[in-house]
């Protein structure tokens, strides 16, 4: 059992009782008639033919509350998008499929790129945009929710939970992130959040002095969770993160829009594995070294402002500062992995952390070069401004190629 211990600047919602998940997902059904709910999920087409989106469809066959599910699919060509429509026929919500790879989708990614207004890079951030865009769109939902498509032990009962704090009409929340522990026999897993993110976010609060941008960031349990729910008001002036920075960015977009009293966190499930990423060190544009530099990046960028850049000193600090950090969290977690009968790989946990000390270097150097343009996608309000008729002209195409 947990606790009921608050001790951020957000609201905590815990599992404490127990409450029957089935009684969460009929009060769900209950407001839904004046709540509609859309899930969306971002894919890539790879993840259908593994274990997890078999597994993720079939359970979202038993959710008789959602309205419509969105599925966002990346690198699949036109046999493989017709096998997914396929797999999703039997979904009781009215199921969409946003083929990216597809020549009408791939039109619309060139028109908007001729005006700016598109990602300048495909991703799961790319994915998002889009599948967001169709959401406005359709009008069929007034709630979103968003979770991966690698999840290997989903239940419904994760979005359940993840939905419920921003539908109950006695709350005022309108955006909701997911938590859960990352422990599997192998050990502690989320090791950018648990190594970078955390350690980092209290270094500069060191060096930079109380921050609530900084406070709000450290509230969260884990902060790098792909699950969230918002309500349909925030998305049109979301912007969305095209690189690795995704979910640093979403919580960021947030907070410069609302009050931190409408926003809270959610514990999901007790138990989530999911795919893991590669680190590496190598190459910094894959895996865990491309998903530290990206949140860096975020982080880095949203302290300096309007300019972009921060003092060469600044950055010199930082670096100390987070290495002082990291060292006493690693000694923390070495304990309670012990003391739980975790295996350890220390010697590779504090190689992560050299690996992200490094990047902070790097990053910072970067930094001082650079414009400091954020690497966002616009909001869809700017872009429907630039382009009336713009978010039909995704529904028809997508509504046009689901056509069974």
């Amino acid at each position: 059992m947990g606790d009921f211990f608050q001790n951020g600047v957000i609201a905590t919602l815990h599992n404490l009782s127990g409450r029957s998940s089935k009684k969460i997902a009929e009060d769900l059904l209950t407001w839904s008639g004046d709540c509609p709910m859309t899930l969306i999920i971002p894919a890539l087409y790879s993840e259908f033919e593994g274990a997890a989106m078999p597994k993720i469809l079939s359970e979202l066959k038993k959710v008789n509350y959602l309205s419509e599910v969105i599925i966002g699919l990346d690198r699949a060509d036109n046999e493989q998008f017709k096998l997914v429509k396929k797999y999703c026929r039997d979904l009781p919500a009215d199921c969409r499929i946003i083929w990216n790879d597809g020549p009408g989708m791939l039109r619309m990614q060139e028109d908007l790129s001729s005006r700016g207004l598109a990602p300048l890079e495909r991703g799961k951030g790319s994915n998002v945009w889009y599948a967001m865009g169709y959401f406005l769109a359709s009008g069929k939902g007034k709630i979103l929710a968003l979770h991966d498509a690698d999840i290997f032990s989903y239940k419904r009962e994760m979005l359940t939970r993840l939905l419920y704090p921003v539908v109950n009409p006695n709350f005022d929340y309108i955006f909701c992130k997911g938590y859960y522990p990352r422990v599997e026999q192998s050990g502690f897993q989320g090791r950018v959040a648990r190594l970078l993110v955390t350690p980092l976010l209290r270094a500069l609060k060191n060096v930079n002095g109380p921050d609530p941008f900084l406070d709000y960031l450290d509230s969260f349990r884990y902060p790098l969770a792909g699950e969230f729910a918002l309500d349909a008001e925030v998305v049109g002036g979301l912007r969305i993160p095209f690189d690795w920075g995704l979910e640093i960015g979403v919580l960021t977009e947030v907070f410069d829009a609302y009050p931190v009293n409408r926003i809270c966190q959610v514990d999901i499930e007790n138990s989530y594995i999911h795919k893991h990423q590669e680190i590496s060190i190598e190459d910094p544009s894959e895996g865990l070294h491309r998903m530290a530099k990206d949140i860096v990046k975020s982080i880095f960028r949203r302290l300096s402002g309007d300019s972009g850049q921060l003092p060469q000193e600044f950055y010199r600090k930082v670096r100390v500062a987070y290495e002082k950090s990291a060292e006493d969290i690693l000694d923390s977690y070495v304990s309670d992995a012990e003391m739980n009968g975790y295996p350890m790989d220390v010697k590779q946990e504090e190689s992560l952390v050299a690996l992200f000390s490094q990047t902070l270097t790097t990053v910072g150097e970067n930094n001082l070069q650079s414009s400091g343009k954020l690497p966002l996608s616009p909001t869809w309000a700017v872009v429907s401004e630039s382009m009336p008729g713009v978010l039909d002209r995704l529904k028809e195409i997508v509504d046009s190629e689901n056509s069974f």
